[in-house]
């Protein structure tokens, strides 16, 4: 097991071999930024409020119940709460792992306990068929996520191994993943759970321990995936990825959840088994999954009926499901492919959906979520009380929800986001996510010590300074963004132009030397591909990472801004709105909006009713900060003038 100063401390993901190795979150400290006040904020507010919800909707109490054998009470939540006890576990773990000083370890030790005390004697553990239940136990497996809750336990196992302890939490996940093993391991058995999730968790088990079995179950269920044994959901077993081997589907399909936790447990075991005709099939779907089903903020799934994946170009902005959890999904499997891999566009899908899905979903409260996340809102909802956990999910931001795997995604994610900004490799060091931070790693056989200096996004200029370094030659390398027009690298007074991908430069790095990359952040029209039908004939705005919308607040009723030609000036003004960021940048722009005097009494006419047409200037804001002052009407794409909508 490993102690504090293990090479995986830290380590959300921790292959054994790849392209690139992960810098360990205790090697980088984010630094006064962007992503560094979301980190604070999580473990300042987002974690205690988790347990304050999970215990007062009865979550934690369903381990006492279970504990005690008590069925006279009846089990409060939703078959899969467990899980999100044990993803507000492996947040605390994390987050223990990162402030070893703070409260988070005294909290999840208690939490631990409890978990623990629910276990059966074989490894067994759910709260809402186990003990006395025992006849239902694995009955219901398409549906029924005991597995799914295994797997979200061994993860939070994980975080806590890898944090140099062990303790209740991590005798708990260890008995677990036994059981399984136990249960499902025989070279005959075909069952799956129908919820992917314990397959990463069980790799990653298998990389800390050193434990072959439990590698070889997780390559167990990914092989019986796909040969249509769970029962049939309302939209077929491509819902549970079920209908078709992994191997014979081009393209991310089904609950969009499910699939991209598959994508990340069968690229992990192929990594570790050297299976790389697979890890290069699974690029192969992500990257058609990237073209031709993904939304401009990085969100997947537009279909609301099974959460899933529409067909090619099937991208409605109005009605976007784009689920949290999918948007966190996928910067996890992207993550995973910039290891395998070593690729670059992989971190600039997981940069999207960092500052315009997992951004936009947390409150700078640190007490409301979203769960969807649409690119066009015409009528919104009342916000929700402090005390309402809506069941629907297309509410405006909510303290949490019944079905609350988005909020415990979010703050495992924050908690252990320093384990997702760089990696080494035998040559050396690469920053893949641009914030500020410090890293103080081994590099290239000596120790070497940065400081990132950045107010990334609002401004382009990236500085990397060597601050420890021996003067033994080493490649630093920085990520350009995809989105970057143009770019410039400058180190110890010679400046070139780059182009989107890795920036490198070799030399005897020294203390005092610096890396710095300039990026034009100026704001920039983006056009859709003609074959998104729901959004042909308009454009959208984007300035560096960020996304922008027109929003309207206050609950007033939707006006239709209408760009009043192809090439409109975009000037960079206040945003008038910072949640917590101080210097927000908007985006002013001159539109037409349009007032339809006359409500005809059937929707179609040979032409467009009668209306009203003004000119005036409005003011962009980045999509994450849509709906911080009240709720609103919202639109990404806005329509050009003279193009069909």
């Amino acid at each position: 097991m490993p102690d504090p100063s293990h090479p995986q401390r830290g380590l959300p993901v921790a292959p054994s071999r790849g392209r690139l190795t992960p810098v360990p979150a205790g090697d980088v400290v984010l630094e006064d930024g962007f992503w560094r006040a979301r980190q604070d904020l999580n473990a300042s507010t987002v974690l205690p409020h988790a347990l304050d919800w999970i215990d007062r909707l009865g979550w934690t109490d369903a381990f006492r119940r279970a504990a005690a054998g008590d069925d006279a009470r009846p089990r409060q939540g939703k078959l899969f709460t467990d899980a999100d006890v044990y993803k507000t576990a492996e947040a605390l773990a994390w987050e223990a792992s990162r402030t070893p000083y703070g409260p988070a370890g005294e909290r999840l030790a208690g939490l631990g306990t409890l978990i623990r005390s629910a276990q059966e004697p074989d490894g067994y553990l759910n709260t809402w068929f186990g003990h006395r239940h025992a006849a239902q136990k694995y009955t219901n497996l398409s549906h029924g996520f005991e597995l799914y809750c295994y797997g979200h336990l061994i993860q939070a196992g994980v975080a806590r191994l890898r944090g140099g302890a062990e303790d209740d939490l991590t005798a708990a996940a260890l008995a677990a993943a036994d059981h399984a093993v136990a249960t499902f391991g025989a070279d005959d058995d075909t069952r799956v759970d129908g919820h992917p999730e314990i397959e990463a968790a069980l790799v990653e088990l298998a990389r800390v321990t050193g434990r072959e079995r439990y590698l070889d179950l997780a390559g167990k269920f990914l092989a019986r995936r796909g040969h249509d044994t769970l029962e049939h959901h309302a939209i077929g077993p491509e819902y549970y990825l079920d209908d078709r081997p992994l191997r014979d589907v081009d393209v991310l399909r089904g609950h969009a959840v499910r699939a991209l936790y598959l994508t990340a447990g069968a690229l992990d075991h192929a990594v570790e088994t050297g299976d790389d005709a697979l890890v290069e099939h699974l690029a192969g779907q992500w990257d058609r999954t990237i073209a031709t089903r993904t939304y401009l903020h990085g969100g997947m799934g537009s279909r609301h009926l099974g959460e899933s994946f529409g067909n090619d170009y099937e991208l409605p902005p109005e009605r976007a499901y784009a689920e949290t959890c999918g948007a966190i999904a996928g910067v996890m499997a992207a993550w995973r492919f910039t290891l395998a891999t070593g690729e670059p566009r992989f971190a600039d899908h997981a940069e999207r959906a960092l500052f315009n899905m997992v951004a936009t979903a947390l409150h700078p409260s640190g007490q409301r979520f979203l769960y969807v996340n649409p690119l066009h809102v015409r009528h919104p909802l009342p916000e929700p009380g402090d005390d309402e956990a809506p069941f629907r999910k297309d509410t405006p931001r909510a303290p949490w929800f019944w079905v609350s795997c988005c909020p415990t995604n979010l703050a495992r994610l924050f908690a252990s986001f320093s384990g997702y900004v760089a990696t080494t490799d035998a040559g050396g060091l690469q920053l893949h996510q641009l914030t500020a931070a410090r890293i103080a790693t081994d590099v290239a056989g000596q120790r070497v010590v940065l400081r990132v200096h950045t107010s990334y996004p609002w401004d382009g200029t990236v500085e990397i300074e060597v601050v420890e370094a021996d003067g033994r030659d080493w490649e630093l390398a920085v990520r350009v963004p995809a989105w970057a027009r143009s770019a410039r690298v400058e180190v110890g007074g010679d400046v070139r132009s780059v182009v989107p991908g890795m920036a490198r430069a070799r030399r005897g790095w020294r203390p005092g030397d610096r890396l710095t990359l300039r990026l034009d952040t100026t704001p920039r029209l983006t056009v859709p591909d003609p074959r998104i039908d729901a959004v042909h004939g308009t454009v959208a705005v984007e300035r560096g990472p960020l996304v922008y919308c027109a929003e309207v607040p206050g609950g007033a009723a939707e006006a239709r801004h209408t760009l009043p030609g192809p090439r409109p000036k975009l000037t960079e003004v206040p945003a008038g709105v910072d949640g917590l960021d101080a210097g927000a940048v908007g985006i002013a722009t001159t539109v037409r909006t349009t007032t339809e005097t006359t409500v005809p009494a059937w929707p179609y006419a040979p032409a467009a009713p009668e209306a009203e047409t003004t000119e005036h200037e409005l003011t962009l804001v980045p999509l994450y900060l849509w709906g911080l002052r009240g709720p609103s009407t919202m639109r990404v794409f806005l329509p050009v003038e003279g193009t069909e909508e």
